[in-house]
């Protein structure tokens, strides 16, 4: 249901006084008058986005697309400012979404200063620096070690639930020391992820939630029209719009509490490395992505899933990708699923390369068969992921194997990484068996 959350001051004026008597007020401001308005933020914000009472070390906006969660953290470190903290952090889930979106974004800290109160911005430093001496320096939840070093008394930490390395909320924590109040304004979309949960039941934390519906004064009309209408009283629509933290999805083979389980920080020595892909069957603006998981199989006989370079692209150019990421890994094989693609896949490879190890795999039976076995693996502690793969395992998590649904193609990219190096681990052959009886060929390369 549409959510009946405060409305703005300004709101709020209009509906006592009337537009007509507002409008003549604001005709008889001075310039300088109608700026100050203008920029002034608690005019137009609602009232749960504005910095909150009390004694808290974090502040958790949780809250659905669209309502206004860049605002209230820009607004939040330029209020930090006003209130004499000097050395901020602006956390994202790479160094592209911090400049992108907490920056340079429309509703990013450039846009939401007055002209001539507006920051500077070096890229090359990935610095902030701001006119009363306050300086903002941005990271990557990708590179946590950089985390590291740093000392702040302010942290802005931007959708972690999307962070593919978790520990960098432990690095920032350490450093933010400086100070007499060190504190954290973390915006996003929630997933059922431990950080998440830990953060949104801790004593310390400040959570305020939200959904799409409470700023739809300011979205596209077109956006309720077509979006809304498509996924409302989903479960994809619940956790994007409604921002519940939803728990696990009845009949998945995996479950969030087993993927927690798996996460490692490092892998073991590894004695073979694979990146495997599930290719797309057409490109095009609404055509899947093609699926490219890199994993490892350890001394301890784990698996370890290392990368997730899944994309939407050309042929040739998720070809140069795969590519890249074997020999970045130094991996030992590409392995193809042929059931789309047929031998235009090895084709197209080795036009890249041709000297890289190929082995095309064809299933005979359906991908509920394949993603059975590797699920098991799950349950027994026989495969880790370094770090986090968040849109990985939200299709791992949300796919309920059952007759003429469509298995995702990270997913499925997964699962043949990991049948090569779990279930198929003995001599290549020109076939080779899973514990299903499911027959697979395989090609000579």
């Amino acid at each position: 249901m549409p959510s009946t959350r405060g409305k703005s001051f300004w709101e709020g004026l209009i509906e006592q006084y009337g537009a007509e008597v507002l409008s003549r007020q604001i005709s008889e401001m001075t310039p300088e008058q109608a700026e100050a308005l203008l920029w002034d933020w608690a005019t137009w914000a609602r009232p749960e986005q504005l910095w909150p009472p009390g004694a808290w070390r974090v502040w958790m906006c949780l809250a659905g697309r669209g309502w206004g969660k860049t605002r209230t953290g820009a607004e939040a470190c330029r209020h930090a400012i006003d209130q004499g903290y000097r050395r901020l952090a602006l956390v994202a889930p790479t160094a592209a979404d911090a400049r992108d979106v907490m920056v340079e974004g429309e509703s990013g800290i450039l846009a939401i200063f007055p002209y001539k109160q507006r920051p500077t911005f070096n890229p090359s430093n990935r610095r902030i620096s701001f006119s009363n001496g306050a300086i903002a320096t941005l990271y990557s939840a990708d590179q946590p070690e950089r985390l590291r070093g740093p000392q702040h008394d302010f942290a802005w930490c931007d959708e972690p639930a999307s962070w593919r390395r978790p520990e960098a909320w432990d690095m920032l924590m350490l450093g933010l020391r400086l100070g007499e109040d060190p504190r954290a304004v973390v915006t996003g979309t929630p997933k059922p992820l431990k950080l998440i949960r830990d953060l949104a039941k801790a004593k310390t934390t400040h959570l305020t939630t939200g959904t799409t519906f409470d700023n739809q004064s300011n979205l596209a009309p077109a956006f309720f029209a077509d979006i809304i209408r498509k996924y409302e009283g989903t479960r994809l629509g619940r956790q994007e719009l409604n921002a519940e933290i939803l728990g696990d999805t009845p009949g998945a083979l995996w479950n969030w509490e087993m993927i927690e389980a798996s996460r490692c920080e490092q892998p073991p020595e590894l004695v073979r490395i694979v990146v495997a892909i599930d290719p797309a069957t057409t490109f095009g603006e609404d055509s899947d992505e093609t699926g490219i998981i890199a994993a490892g199989l350890g001394v301890d006989g784990r698996a370890y899933v290392l990368e997730d370079g899944t994309e939407r692209a050309a042929p040739l150019e998720w070809c140069r990708s795969s590519i890249r990421l074997y020999h970045k890994l130094r991996a030992d094989r590409i392995i193809g699923e042929t059931n789309n693609g047929g031998d235009l896949i090895e084709v197209l490879l080795r036009q890249v390369d041709p000297l890289i190890s190929y082995q095309g795999v064809t299933a005979s039976r359906n991908k509920i068969t394949r993603a059975e076995p590797i699920a098991a693996l799950y349950e027994q502690g026989r495969v880790k992921h370094v770090g986090a793969f968040p849109e990985m395992e939200e299709q791992m998590c949300n796919y309920v194997p059952s007759p003429g649904v469509k298995s995702p193609d990270r997913m499925d990219a997964l699962v043949w990484a990991l049948t090569a190096l779990m279930i198929d681990q003995g001599p290549v052959s020109d076939t080779w068996t899973l514990p299903d009886e499911e027959i697979v060929s395989i090609s000579p390369y």
